[in-house]
């Protein structure tokens, strides 16, 4: 199947789709799939666009809206979040769920499948001050926590980290670290001279991130944040449990005219599969096995480490996979069950420039917390 990736959307729907739709009727094939990495902003209103973390002079409503509204029509899109987000409607959905019909967010992390292709993601970017903290931040936000709110948490990679089956596909918003010495380093550096000194530090990009990228040894790991292209080939030393021998690392640009923001790759899948998204049984098995690992605390804590704790290695075993899967009833196929909120629509002929934010409660996560067994 072909599976197009973009770097930043910046909110810039439309034309990712039109150039989508440009690619499609050009070469004259059918795109599959489109998955973006981070910086999506998902703004369905003015509430969701005072919760974004930029200067006032570059927020706007952008295209977003339209697509949550039913006004438009999405092809089916996947996304994680990065450091420019309607993060309180993000937060709605920790687990993931569809924020408009045909446009799926993986959570705060997440791996689902389609067509038989492992996808997983790391929603936000790296900063050492919150990683051991809990989700504390709940809207309204303050300016620490607007920001703060999009930082990754040890808990996430933690989890991620269990994950034994082969992976095919990861995303996150920033470079995981290290990944520049397996590319053209020289060529990044004519692009983007101001990187020398955290490159020559090994400060360019996500510890964290680097550290999922060996254990989890994907086939493709895809990012943005940077805004530029820029492609890596990671060996791995030989591993019994795990077939991928090399990760194929690119970033890309955000979407603007001469700017390498779109890639389509082609990537081999089970033929006559359903074009449905459906959850992955041993990511639902972690979550569950880890769920009283869970803290909404600002204070920072130490997760399961060596030394410290009895029990370090949450990996889960056939019988716990088979366990969460008859939770679900064998159908692990993600329902369609997004509904628009009728008063988060907006209206673009009285746009307000003063609202109240407010914390809402989603339904998809509710349902999905209840079915699986977990913190809600």
């Amino acid at each position: 199947m072909r599976i197009a990736v973009e770097g930043c959307c910046h909110g810039e729907l439309n034309k990712i789709y039109e150039t989508l739709k440009f690619i499609e009727e050009k070469e004259n094939l059918k795109i599959d799939l489109l998955l973006c990495c981070g910086d999506f902003q998902s703004v369905r209103n003015e509430a969701d666009l005072q919760c974004m973390s930029c200067p006032d002079k570059y927020k706007s409503m952008q295209n977003f809206w339209e697509y949550y509204s039913g006004k438009e029509t999405a092809p089916l899109t996947i996304f994680i979040g990065g450091n420019h987000e309607a993060s309180n409607y993000l937060q709605e959905l920790p687990f993931g769920g569809w924020v408009a019909p045909n446009i799926y967010y993986l959570g705060y992390a997440g791996v689902i499948k389609y067509k038989g292709i492992r996808i997983g993601g790391l929603t936000g970017i790296f900063k050492q001050q919150d990683y051991s903290k809990g989700h504390y931040e709940i809207p309204p936000y303050n300016q620490g926590s607007k920001r703060s709110v999009y930082h990754i948490r040890n808990l996430e990679v933690f989890r991620l980290k269990q994950l034994k089956k082969n992976m095919d596909i990861m995303m996150s918003h920033d470079w995981p670290n290290g990944v520049v010495k397996h590319g053209k380093k020289d060529e990044l550096l004519r692009k983007k001279p101001y990187f020398r000194e955290d490159v020559e530090n090994s400060q360019l990009g996500s510890l964290p991130a680097w550290q999922l990228l060996t254990t989890l040894r994907p086939r493709y790991w895809f990012s943005g944040h940077l805004h530029v292209k820029f492609a890596a080939l990671v060996d791995h030393e030989s591993n019994v449990s795990s077939t991928n021998q090399q990760t194929k690392f690119l970033a890309l640009d955000k979407c603007l005219p001469q700017r390498d923001f779109l890639q389509v790759i082609d990537v081999p899948c089970q033929e006559n599969s359903s074009d449905e998204l459906y959850y992955d049984e041993e990511w639902l098995a972690v979550l569950k096995e880890t769920d009283h690992l869970t803290s909404i605390s600002h204070q920072s804590f130490v997760l399961p480490t060596p030394g410290l704790h009895e029990r370090t290695d949450f990996s889960v075993t056939e019988d716990k996979i088979q366990e969460v899967t008859k939770l679900f009833g064998g159908d692990l196929k993600i329902p369609r069950n997004f509904k628009a909120d009728s008063t988060c629509l907006y209206n673009p002929q009285r746009h307000r420039r003063h609202v109240v934010v407010q914390h809402r409660i989603n339904q998809q996560t509710t349902d999905f917390c209840l079915k699986l067994g977990v913190t809600d």
